[in-house]
Order: structure tokens, then sequence, then C-alpha cells
């Protein structure tokens, strides 16, 4: 994150003249990728990484703090996040679980509670009954915009994971997300829809972050740890509450309660420090760990550890479209677009200048307590002239809805990935201005519309104009990349922008080794690898070392920026890496699978033994058509990290390729005595056995894999084939239809369908 300094006019014209001296070398021929090295000189060793001290242990629990902190407590009680979530109960869940049956197409849900115990009962026709007992609640639909609640299920391998039933207030409605599988997102559920459309559909989102299954990472309450338990073969879930409590924000306070109790407190023993005398951008950091999508770069956070060595916000854009060139959301998002705000980016709002810690009330940028979202003093505090003649500004009267000051600069808008039925509508952050004509350009709704619902955008614009004249120009670089552009921004101070502009540039030039850069694009990037933002530093140098990693002087540039990184160098090597194993994700998206594996060597080069990366550069050799490179790759990664049940199944498929079958069942049998619930590897172990002339060891291990997760359609027609070599044809239909649910774009499973239920007289 940055400093929060302020730069001055002299650092303005200092940066200036050194980047136009720098230009000028460039044009004279001075700086150049230089000559391709014969051998690779090797980049210098990581330094001994910092390994953060905090533990579970560490933590004192929200009830120690409330015997010194009544106040605090109390208000944190009645808050948003004090009821984020816990155990089922009458008075948290607001979803009728009262037996009225929720009805797919093809499917009969009943939410009921009896004792105490909340449950879902799915009832198919032809099939066993499936209760998802309810071990968790996740929110309260608490949210102005649209207020849903969700619930957890443990499953058998020991996650906790999220039941793809969810339910809306204000729709007063069940729905779920089909984004997945078909594309609609949030949806009511109805009696014409099929269950399988729901994407989480057997529940596969877990609580916790992992990179094996679907999650929400640790953001749904206090402390959520998930991790692969070897010696019992299954998954460990815990965690402190499903609401978010003193310690998520504050970090550990055992020892701080510890001293609080002994009278040692006066000596600083276990003091912590107050979160109010925080930097602009520590203070954001606190509250961006769950309010932001982010980069995983290491697993393992606890509150309290630095959030830049396990995840990256800025890192999250490369690659994906979730925000617009002005940082207001494209797809799904949450409050990271404070990140784009001019209020942030020239002014020193943080999240508490405008919301309670504690309450989660609204209060002004003094602190002082305000009514309610709609409340213009948490911008005329800031902003006081607005307030002098309040309709000279709004050019509405001052009892209309429209004189409000976030009915223009922060709409509640609805999330686009999740479609228009469930509502659920949220502030972006970015507060911006409105331009009904660019904002239309780029898919942001009409924000004049939303009370003036027949104006166009033509006439929303003019209206615009002829009120307010022309708007203030948005950043230079925030233009350029709403029209398409991706400059290498070397003077911006607007971070965001900068970053989102480099990381467009890097998508379209991803090439490894490229002859074809001018001696200004080196330069420029250059420039960005000694910004003092560490995102943007290390995107600069892996697109460098992308473009150019086997040409002399980028190699010397690369080595140079390694030495003079100061103190640990993990978070710059954690986020390059990951830039160019993501960079190497878009060589293999254009079919570019050899450009992938060598994306992922340079990688490695920066982490070296990294097992996580062996094992992507096994996944790229292998989709290039090389599985005996594949296979080595995978070995060395199970070699720095043997327990790694997937990158075990990846070496059972690649020797497989290889034309080692004793191998390949070897690895999937390591694989299941590391996790006994791996569907993959139970599902090839089985098709090993079918090779074999085995069908009844192959169908055990089918449904077995099917118990884990029954969305994989390939293993229910696996298992319909074991099932017809058996000669239990109605059940080899039964196993072919399940699986079409989840994917009927096979024509040949439909018309073997299709034939045996006409020999079998099936309807």
């Amino acid at each position: 994150m940055g400093s929060g300094r302020r730069t001055t006019m002299r650092g303005y014209v200092l940066r200036w003249s050194l980047l136009v001296a720098a230009l000028a070398a460039c044009a004279r021929g001075d700086d150049t990728w230089g000559a391709p090295e014969r051998t690779r000189t090797p980049l210098p060793a990581a330094r001994a990484s910092v390994r953060d001290s905090i533990r579970w242990d560490d933590f004192a629990g929200a009830a120690a703090c409330t015997t010194c902190h009544a106040e605090q407590s109390a208000a944190w009680a009645r808050s948003t996040h004090g009821n984020a979530g816990g155990a089922p109960t009458p008075q948290r869940v607001i979803a009728p679980f009262d037996g009225t049956p929720i009805r797919f197409r093809d499917a009969t849900v009943l939410p009921s509670s009896a004792s105490g115990t909340y449950a879902f009962t799915v009832r198919r026709d032809g099939e066993p009954d499936v209760v998802l007992r309810v071990d968790g609640v996740i929110g309260g639909a608490h949210m102005r915009g649209g207020g849903t609640q969700a619930f957890v299920t443990r499953w058998s391998d020991g996650t906790l994971r999220l039941v793809p039933f969810d339910f809306s207030r204000q729709a007063r409605t069940w729905f779920c997300n089909t984004e997945s599988r078909g594309g609609h997102g949030w949806v009511p559920i109805t009696d014409s829809l099929p269950l399988a459309a729901c994407g989480d559909w057997p529940p596969r989102r877990v609580l916790g972050d992992t990179p094996r299954f679907d999650n929400c990472q640790s953001c749904h309450g206090s402390r959520i740890e998930v991790a692969l338990d070897t010696a019992s073969h299954a998954w460990r879930t815990r965690y402190a509450s499903l609401a978010v409590d003193c310690e998520s924000c504050h970090g550990p306070a055992r020892a701080h309660v510890a001293a609080a109790r002994a009278g040692r407190l006066a000596s600083d023993e276990g003091a912590m420090r107050p979160l109010a005398t925080l930097g602009k951008d520590a203070s954001l950091e606190v509250c961006l760990a769950c309010h932001a999508v982010k980069a995983t770069l290491a697993p393992g956070h606890l509150p309290g550890a630095p959030l830049g060595r396990f995840y990256s916000a800025r890192l999250a854009l490369l690659g994906d479209s979730l925000l617009g060139p002005d940082g207001r959301t494209r797809t799904f998002a949450y409050q990271e677009g404070h990140l784009w705000s001019d209020c942030y980016v020239n002014g020193g709002m943080t999240c508490t200048s405008c919301h309670d810690p504690h309450t989660q009330g609204y209060r002004d940028a003094a602190g002082r307590p305000l009514t309610g979202p709609d409340d213009d003093r948490q911008c005329t505090s800031c902003h006081a002239s607005k307030a002098v003649r309040a309709e000279a500004h709004t050019k509405h009267a001052s009892t209309s809805p429209g004189a409000r000051c976030v009915a223009c600069h922060m709409p509640y808008l609805q999330e686009p990935l999740v479609g228009t039925r469930i509502p659920y509508g949220r502030a972006d952050h970015t507060i911006a201005i409105p331009r009904p004509s660019s904002d239309a350009a780029l898919g942001v709704p009409n924000t004049c519309a939303r009370c003036h619902a027949g104006w166009s955008t033509a006439r929303a614009d003019a209206e615009v104009r002829r009120l307010w004249g022309e708007s203030k120009p948005r950043p230079a670089t925030v233009e350029a990349l709403a029209a398409g552009r991706a400059p290498l921004d070397t003077g911006a101070t607007h971070v965001a922008a900068q970053y989102a502009a480099l990381a467009a540039w890097a998508e379209r030039h991803a090439a490894v080794d490229t002859a074809s850069l001018d001696g200004d694009a080196l330069l420029r990037l250059r420039a960005l690898a000694r910004s003092r933002d560490v995102d943007v530093r290390a995107l600069a140098l892996a697109t460098l070392h992308l473009l150019g990693g086997e040409r002399a002087g980028v190699r010397a540039f690369l080595a140079e920026r390694l030495t003079a990184e100061s103190g640990d160098d993990g978070p710059l090597r954690a986020r390059w890496a990951l830039a160019l194993a993501t960079l190497g994700e878009r060589l293999r998206g254009r079919g570019d699978a050899r450009g992938a594996a060598r994306a992922i060597e340079r990688a490695l080069e920066v982490r070296p033994g990294d097992a996580r990366l062996l094992a992507a550069l096994g996944e790229a050799l292998g989709a290039a058509g090389d599985a005996t490179s594949a296979a080595a790759r995978y070995r060395e990664a199970l070699a720095h990290d043997p327990a790694q049940p997937l990158t075990l199944v990846n070496l059972g498929v690649a020797l497989e390729a290889a034309g080692d079958a004793g191998g390949a069942a070897e690895a999937y049998q390591r694989a299941l005595s590391l996790d006994a619930h791996e569907p993959l590897a139970l599902a090839n172990l089985g098709n090993a056995y079918l090779r074999a002339g085995q069908p009844e060891a192959a169908i055990t291990l089918y449904r077995r894999a099917l118990a884990a997760d029954a969305s994989i359609a390939n293993v229910h027609f696996a298992l319909a084939q074991a099932l017809g070599q058996r000669g239990d044809l109605r059940g080899a239909l039964a196993s072919l239809r399940r699986g079409l649910t989840f994917d009927s774009s096979d024509a040949q499973v439909r018309a073997l369908a299709d034939e045996l239920a006409r020999r079998l007289g099936a309807r």
C-alpha cells in the first residue's frame, strides 16, 4: 500500500524533469532491451522471509473485551458486524423454515426446524432424500440496497459449505446463483428452474481460504481457517465466530487482556495500537481485508498480521474485468472503488470518515453521529461550501430526494453479475460525478433516470450540461482507459488507475521474449518498477520479465531492483510471481500453452521451489502435450510440499498420458491417503479399475466420488458405463440422466440415454 503522503509541487516538477530526461535518453538510443544471454544469470536469492508470529492462541475472544470496553462492546453487539452470522436461532434466522416447500422443476426442498435444529431436505423422484443440516447462518439481510441470508452445512470431508438456497429479505423469496452454469445471475427459485441450474449445487463453496475449492476467503466470520488434516484424511475447519468480532479489526488481544487484568498496562505491556491513529492506507487495509476482492498470495492470514503479505486487492484486477476504467463495478465487487475516489486519491478519506467502526452507523469526518446514509453532513463536513447555498449546487429543492449528496454521487446500483431479479444494490464508493453519456458508454446506469424515469441518456446529459456546465475532467489515465487505451502512465498520482492501465497493457502485450517493443515502453516499465506502490512495482517487473527475460539488460535491471528492495522482499516476489503466472494463464487461454509454461518458469526464477508454481507449470506442460515433463514438475512440487492431493491427481493424469498406468494408480492412491474424499482421485482410480476389467471396484469408487461431488457429469457417465458392464441398464440410465442434468452438451451421451430409455420402455 502507498504511504499516504501528499506529493508537493516540487515533487511534481522533479519527477517530470526526470521523465523528460529519461525519454530524451531513450530517443538517443542509450537504453535498449539488451542482447539475449546465452547463459542466464540467476536472479538474487530471496532474503529470509519475515515470519509472522501471530497464532490462534494469541486471541482472547470478543467477550474478554467487554469488561473494560463496555460502551464499544454494547455498540458492536447491536451492529451489523456483531450480527453478521452465527448459530441458527429463531432470533437470527429470517428465512421461513416452516416446512413450506421450495419448488424446483425437478426437486422439492423443505426448509424445516425442530428442537433447535434447522435443515433443508432435498427430495427428487427416484432419489434418496438429501438432508443438509444448517450448521451456521451467514448474514442477516441487513443491507439497505438488498439484504440476503445464507446458510452453511458441514460436509462429509470436514469443510463448511454454503447451501445453494439463499433468502432475500426485500424480494421475500428463496433464490440461487446460476451464473456459473446458466449465466443468468441470481434468480428466484421457481417450479420452472432445474435444481442443477444452481451453480453451487451440490454445495461446493467453502468457508475459509484454500485454492482447492471455490471459497469466500475468511470474511464471513472471525478467524475462519480451513486446512487439510492429513492425519484424519479430511479437512479441518475452525472459526471463532460467524460474526465479525473485535479482534477481526484490532488483532490478537490475549496479551493485552492479561496485562489489563494484572494491572500492567501502564508499562505498555500488552498495549494495542488504537486504530484511530492509523494513517490513511493502514486504516483502509483494516476494512479492505474483507471489503474487497483480493488475490491470495499466501495462506494463513490472521487479523493483526500485515495484509499485504497474504493478499493483494490490486492484483485481483489482472486478468479480470471486475471494475470499469473509473473503478465502478463492472461485474461484482465490494468497496474497493474507494481507492478510485477523488476523496481518497486527493484527500484523506478512509472508511471511518463516514462509518462508525463499532455501531456501523453513519458519522461525519469529525466523528459526529448522523441520522443515516442520506444525511448530507457526511459530505458537507468536508465540502462545507456546498452547504452554504445547497440548492445552488444541487439544482433541486432541499426536500427533494435528488438534493441528497448520495443520490447523485453514491447511488445504490445493482451489482451487474447478480442480474436484476434479486435486489442487491450497493454504493461502489468511487463517489463519481454523474456523466450520463460517458456513464452509459461504460454500462453504468443513468443516475438521473433513477428519479426522472422518462429521460433518455441524451436528455439527461443535456440537462447536466445545462445546469452544471462542463464536468470536472477525469484523470488522464481514467480517460485513456475509458477510450480503450492502456497507457504506461509513469507520472500518475492515481495509483489505482495507474495499476489498471499497466494491467491492461501487460495483458495486451503478453508474450514471451518479444522483440517488438520499443525503448519507450522499456523505459516506462522501468520507471513503474520503481514505484512506491508494491503492486505497481511487482507488475512492472513481471511484465519486463515476461517480455524480455532473456535479455541481458533486462535481467540486470530485474536483479538490481530485487537487491534495492528494502526489508522483506517476500511481498514483492509473491506479487511478481503471481502476476507472471496470471499472464501465463492469459497465454494459455490464447492457445499458447508453451508460452504459459515459459511464463511460469520465469515465476519460478523469482520464487524457486514454490510448490504451487511447480504444479501450475506441470499443468501448462500437460496442456502443451509434454506429459513426461509435466510429471517431472509435479514430482518436484511434491518434493517441496507432499500434502497436495490435487497435484498427485494431476501427476496420475500425466503418467497415464505417458503410458504409465501403474504409476498413475499409485498417484491416485497416494492422493486418497491424504484426502479420502478427493473426488477426482476417486474417479480417476475408478477409471483405472474399469479399464482393468473390474467394474465392481470402479462402481464403488465412482459412488464415493459422487458422494463428495455429485456435480461432475463425467463421473456419472463413467458410472453408467460400469453399471452397463454389470448388466444394470436401469441403473446406467439413471446415472446418465443424473449426469445430463449437469452437462447436456455431449450428443453421444444424450443419444445413448434416449436409446436405453427406448429399450427399457422408460419415460
